[in-house]
């Protein structure tokens, strides 16, 4: 009979643990926080870009929770994201950055990123204001694959927005590295 009630509040103590464990996780996932007092995000927050943020925070949940890459790299491209997010000034570079971040949430989570290496450029300690963001990946036991990119003003027109950068090497010269973008 002792066995039973505390074997039950046993049970019971169990699933607090659980269910807490699941819900901490899915609050730790949230993409874009407009609760908070942030005036920089307010932008992004009002009603017209709703669709685009449920969207957005849905994309992003389901990468944190399907991808292989580094947790990290979701928050720190997310952090990137929203920097270059609060520089734009018209509802088309909004649209273009929400279309961009869904673009790069779907490639988290559709692609093997256990064989990738991801780089972002800091300076001092933190993200730095100019991003880049270096990929390499290896496509065979001897060939990688790797692309780059800049990010430079999103108000720019939409092609000098960013740099990019794709190369592959080859098995025959793996000390040289062949630029794709020259050719």
């Amino acid at each position: 009979m002792l066995f039973n009630t505390v074997r039950n509040q046993l049970k019971k103590a169990g699933y607090i643990i659980t269910l807490s464990c699941f819900c901490s996780t899915f609050a730790y996932a949230e993409a874009i926080d407009c609760s908070s007092n942030d005036l920089n995000a307010k932008k992004i927050c009002t009603k017209q870009y709703q669709e685009q943020r449920l969207k957005l925070n849905a994309k992003f949940l389901t990468a944190y929770l399907v991808t292989d890459a580094p947790l990290q790299l979701l928050h720190d491209t997310q952090s990137v994201w929203l920097n270059q997010v609060q520089q734009c000034k018209t509802k088309n570079c909004y649209q273009q950055q929400f279309d961009a971040r869904l673009d790069d949430l779907n490639f988290y989570t559709s692609m093997n990123q256990t064989l990738t290496q991801h780089y972002l450029k800091y300076e001092q300690g933190k993200l730095a204001s100019q991003p880049v963001h270096l990929q390499i990946h290896q496509l065979d036991k001897d060939k990688l694959k790797i692309e780059g990119t800049a990010y430079r003003n999103p108000n720019n027109r939409l092609e000098t927005q960013t740099l990019s950068l794709l190369a592959y090497s080859t098995p025959e010269q793996r000390n040289q590295i062949i630029d794709n973008e020259k050719k």
